[in-house]
């Protein structure tokens, strides 16, 4: 049997709901860190650092380290600094994503943008629209860090980064480049972190239509794990939108964790 060698983690419905860790994870994370599994954990979620995820792993009894983190700011971050070091760029985003661009040497301006970069941002505004319609039908490059159009909320479902690009996309007649899951991006930022081939690497995830279309795309093997978006009675469905199917799914983490061992263990 083929023996992986390390592991990309989704986060929200793989192993927590909310500030709710699902049952399992603590354990399940434990066990890789005991039997030294590399793994990252993999978010498209745009707005908190790496530190801050980390910080709300450990919070619920997920043992977690930053450089254990990698977002889709991260992964935004060196798509343009390897294209276009030092690049100019215009932050519609939040603190996360501020972040990671100042970090690798990109510079933040309010005109005459290189970049016009977009991630979930809850003061999003007419102007900030208008400014980025304009800039890129002048030809500023539209990135988008993830293309997720809702997230949780306490009151049900907010808008998320995708449903601001829809504006920016409707009025510039520009679609963004996107970076986060269910685009290859990301994961493959995530491999060469861990300075591993794809194959040698297994994504988990909970969504059928970005955890699993983007692990596969970017030639990882995939499990799905029924924890979260992706559910037994919308799988099939999930499948035929994603035009991908999971190389395992595992019906929660306890499967999960055995399937780990019998694969990555030899237990």
């Amino acid at each position: 049997m083929k023996r992986h060698k390390a592991l990309l983690i989704d986060l929200d419905g793989t192993l927590y709901h909310g500030r709710h860790m699902i049952e399992g994870a603590d354990v399940f994370i434990r066990t890789l860190k005991d039997n030294h599994i590399p793994h990252l954990f993999v978010t498209n979620n745009s707005s908190r650092t790496p530190e801050a995820v980390a910080a709300l792993l450990n919070s619920m009894g997920i043992q977690a380290e930053t450089k254990e983190v990698c977002t889709s700011s991260q992964a935004t971050a060196k798509y343009i600094a390897a294209r276009t070091p030092n690049a100019r760029v215009t932050i519609l985003g939040e603190d996360g994503l501020r972040s990671a661009l100042t970090q690798a040497g990109l510079e933040e301006v309010d005109q005459d943008p290189q970049y016009v970069v977009q991630g979930i941002d809850r003061n999003f505004s007419y102007h900030a629209l208008a400014s980025a319609m304009r800039w890129i039908s002048e030809g500023a490059q539209f990135i988008l860090t993830n293309p997720d159009l809702q997230l949780p909320s306490d009151d049900g479902v907010a808008p998320g980064a995708g449903t601001l690009a829809a504006a920016i996309e409707a009025g510039s007649g520009v679609k963004p480049i996107v970076i986060g899951k269910p685009s290859s991006h990301l994961m493959s930022y995530a491999t060469d972190i861990l300075g591993m081939m794809p194959e040698d690497v297994i994504v988990v995830g909970d969504n059928m239509r970005t955890d699993i279309s983007a692990g596969a795309a970017a030639g990882c093997e995939t499990i799905l794990v029924l924890t979260g978006i992706t559910t037994e009675s919308s799988l099939q469905e999930d499948i035929r939108i994603a035009g991908v199917e999971p190389n395992v799914i595992c019906k929660d983490l306890h499967d999960l964790l055995r399937h780990i061992s019998d694969d990555m263990l030899g237990s």
